[in-house]
């Protein structure tokens, strides 16, 4: 089967299907009138249910109810009808103590805006965002690799648009980038980058992109480049100086997918994160190499090795002379053992509890920054 990413980004633009620039604007004009006709559908469909002319739950309750959902969701088609902006308010479930927006709401917004970029483009078939051509060859879409920067955490009541799009990736993937900004200042807060491949629902094996699916998804491939973060791949972790054991995931933590979503496995690398490095300080990028998947009955273990032990906070104890507090000291975070002005780092590994041996699920990389005093 002939791959669609054997040729760079330079010669996608000099094929057959982009010969040159006219003919890239001829695909995006089709693209935005697939849109309108998209659009003027999901009017169509309101009219007819509103009036009663059809019944949305006998008639094709999947088909309506994605129409009238598309027509309410505070999406748009951006950069000549290839990207897709979508505009969210951080709402109080989503951030922690401090009112800045937690990791896992941060991953669910990109990870929601990559499933309605698909939805709103008129490619989605069924299921997890889809196309008609991977429906009927029983594909789905896995993430095998997703960075994300973090220069600063949106808070409750902030006002976001995140933007997204599509490139190729080698030679039998694509890339999903995003932009996370402020919509009232316009200030980037955070980047992301990842690589999905496709795996066939019923084998659970990687599978090429047959050439029908080719055909649907190439005419979205934007040539944007605004993250540059390394996806270099990260070593196996030999030794790991903090551990966290007998991690179990829960039904509610499976997916559409039928295994565990994506977005848990950050929860569960932070687990393993020394206490005083949560408190200390911020989480400013993370990577998740994705190495299997991980099912409902399995218990996990998260390790993690700092880069440099010497940059690790410590909890230091000093004489406390108002009671007897830990037969009379206190411990308290040495003020000068994480410099202000350094990153600290560390390597991360999911993997099974297996009886006879353990499996990677997951490889990770974290870097944290001194919270602001």
């Amino acid at each position: 089967m002939t791959s669609i990413y054997s040729q760079s980004l330079s010669s996608i633009n000099t094929s057959s299907s982009f010969s040159n620039k006219q003919s890239f604007n001829l695909k995006a004009n089709e693209v935005v009138m697939k849109t309108n006709r998209f659009n003027l559908n999901a009017s169509s469909v309101m009219t007819e249910v509103a009036t009663k002319k059809v019944d949305p739950i006998k008639a094709a309750p999947s088909t309506a109810q994605r129409l009238v959902a598309d027509r309410y969701r505070q999406g748009t088609a951006i950069q000549g009808g290839v990207g897709y902006r979508q505009t969210v308010v951080i709402r109080s479930s989503e951030v922690g103590a401090d009112k800045n927006a937690t990791v896992e709401c941060i991953l669910n917004l990109l990870q929601e805006t990559a499933i309605n970029h698909l939805r709103t483009s008129g490619l989605v078939g069924d299921g997890f965002g889809v196309t008609q051509g991977m429906l009927k060859n029983n594909l789905i879409w896995i993430v095998t690799k997703l960075t994300v920067e973090i220069d600063n955490y949106p808070t409750w009541d902030e006002v976001l648009e995140v933007d997204t799009w599509l490139r190729p990736s080698g030679k039998n993937g694509v890339q999903k980038d995003w932009t996370i900004k402020n919509l009232v200042t316009g200030e980037i807060l955070g980047r992301a980058t990842s690589n999905w491949m496709m795996m066939n629902e019923k084998t659970r094996r990687l599978s090429k992109i047959p050439e029908e699916v080719q055909a649907e998804i190439s005419p979205f491939f934007l040539e944007r480049r605004e993250n540059e973060s390394s996806l270099k791949k990260i070593e196996k972790l030999a030794n790991a100086k903090y551990i966290s054991k007998n991690l179990r995931p829960k039904r509610s933590d499976i997916d559409m997918n039928h295994h565990v979503n994506n977005v848990k496995y950050s929860n569960w690398m932070l687990e393993a994160i020394p206490d005083t490095v949560l408190e200390e300080c911020q989480l400013s990028s993370i990577t998740l190499e994705f190495r299997r998947e991980c099912g409902v009955s399995e218990t996990i273990q998260s390790l993690c090795q700092p880069d440099d032990e010497d940059e690790v906070p410590e909890v230091k104890f000093k004489k406390f002379e108002g009671g007897n507090i830990l037969n009379g000291y206190l411990p308290y975070l040495l003020e000068d053992s994480h410099p202000n002005n350094h990153s600290l780092s560390f390597t991360h590994l999911l993997q099974t509890e297996g009886s006879i041996k353990n499996e990677e699920i997951v490889r990770g990389r974290t870097s944290w920054k001194r919270r602001n005093v």
